[in-house]
């Protein structure tokens, strides 16, 4: 295996994965990269179903490994919302400021202690023998009070990290990576690929 595909658009997450993945001597290309046109509907039920779907889609497709990951914002107060429907809640286009308002707005005159919230992260890897793993990253905070910070994206602004005392959008790239869901469930995944490598598996 001299190359795996990544099932997504997003130049932020390819970059994370390629930086992650960089020393296991595998060549990560997008799904545009490998000229790769696959129809995804994720209408799965957890974030590794989703993941799976991904990276089925994917490895089908180009007949190579693929990659894909499924993520989201989970919010105790809001009995587990946004969740898997992170990027599509409140609708696809609808910006993240707006959907970050609406999180603060709901959970206005919560204390500390009701405000818990993690982003969940599942990484798949479908090869085209049929062999499926999956890997998970769970980054605990809370939901913070305001907006705030100009890094990261999506819900970032909005949630807080106690053990670094400031928001995710403050922290920087790679010190959010060392302690981020999906940094967390890369990693895994690495191990797991390494050692796939190295029994020949792969």
């Amino acid at each position: 295996m001299k190359r795996i595909l990544f099932a997504t658009g997003n130049a932020h997450k390819l970059g994370e994965i390629k930086a992650i993945l960089s020393d296991i001597g595998l060549d990560v290309v997008s799904m545009g990269e490998a000229g790769v046109d696959a129809e995804i509907v994720e209408d799965g039920k957890s974030f590794e179903e989703n993941a799976l779907i991904k990276a089925r889609a994917v490895s089908k497709a180009s007949g190579e490994p693929a990659l894909a990951d499924d993520s989201g914002l989970v919010v105790d107060a809001l009995c587990g919302e946004p969740g898997i429907y992170s990027s599509r809640w409140m609708g696809e286009d609808t910006s993240y400021h707006v959907k970050n308002t609406e999180i603060l707005r709901r959970l206005e005159g919560l204390p500390d202690e009701k405000r818990t919230a993690r982003f969940v992260c599942v990484c798949a890897c479908v090869f085209p023998d049929g062999r499926e793993y999956t890997a998970e990253g769970v980054f605990e905070g809370m939901i913070g009070y305001e907006e705030k910070g100009g890094n990261g994206f999506g819900y970032d602004p909005i949630f807080y990290v106690p053990e670094k005392g400031r928001y995710s959008a403050e922290l920087a790239p790679e010190e959010k990576n060392a302690i981020s869901h999906r940094g967390k469930a890369l990693r895994a995944m690495r191990e797991i690929l390494r050692d796939a490598k190295e029994v020949g598996e792969a």
